[in-house]
């Protein structure tokens, strides 16, 4: 004997609705209902411009953290990170010079560079929320943030480290807790200005 499907019985008493006895606000009520357990199902599209913008602050974030940390920890100086990162572009030449000095070209470089990937990877998460099978609350956003940014870290500092070996300098507690922060600040900023699929054509 099998359960029954409260999707199926619903759409019976919306058709049930069309009794002109039954009141138009229990029509709407019941067709509104029957709407947002489809969406829930997993009809739900990504809000692009939310998932790019919560990338692009979520980076922001990520990127105070790791200049703050490099700042005060870091024996190489503190612009360690942004040749790390400027590297990716510019190739390992910029890896030689002392980080103690300030370059603006190479700072200019990494930020670029950092910033497109968080929108990037920003896209990627909003794209995973909005596949979800059920609409995440903050809570159950927050924890796929956590884990994206999990798996983030060891895709780029231990995965990809045979293609860019300098990266591996960067492994370590500190550089975790960071992608940890960006994958949970960028899950909670996308769910906060993602917009409704309605709004989304005006």
């Amino acid at each position: 004997m099998t359960g029954r499907d409260p999707v199926r019985e619903r759409r019976r008493e919306a058709d049930r609705c069309l009794d002109p006895w039954m009141p138009s606000a229990r029509h709407a009520e019941i067709t509104m209902e029957l709407h947002l357990n489809r969406i829930g199902a997993g009809d739900r599209q990504p809000d692009w411009v939310a998932a790019a913008v919560a990338g692009f602050a979520a980076g922001a974030v990520l990127m105070i953290l790791e200049l703050a940390w490099t700042a005060s920890t870091g024996s190489n100086g503190p612009w360690r990170t942004s040749q790390l990162v400027a590297a990716l572009t510019l190739g390992q030449g910029v890896l030689s010079p002392p980080a103690h000095v300030f370059s603006f070209g190479l700072v200019g470089v990494a930020l670029i560079t950092h910033y497109v990937l968080g929108v990037v990877f920003g896209l990627v998460l909003g794209a995973i929320i909005a596949a979800w099978p059920t609409e995440p609350d903050v809570g159950r956003s927050l924890a796929i943030g956590g884990g994206f940014g999990v798996l983030l870290y060891l895709l780029n500092f231990h995965v990809l480290t045979p293609v860019v070996p300098w990266f591996a300098e960067m492994r370590g507690w500190s550089t975790l807790i960071g992608h940890l922060v960006f994958g949970m600040a960028a899950a909670l900023l996308y769910v906060l200005l993602a917009r409704a699929p309605a709004m989304r054509g005006r």
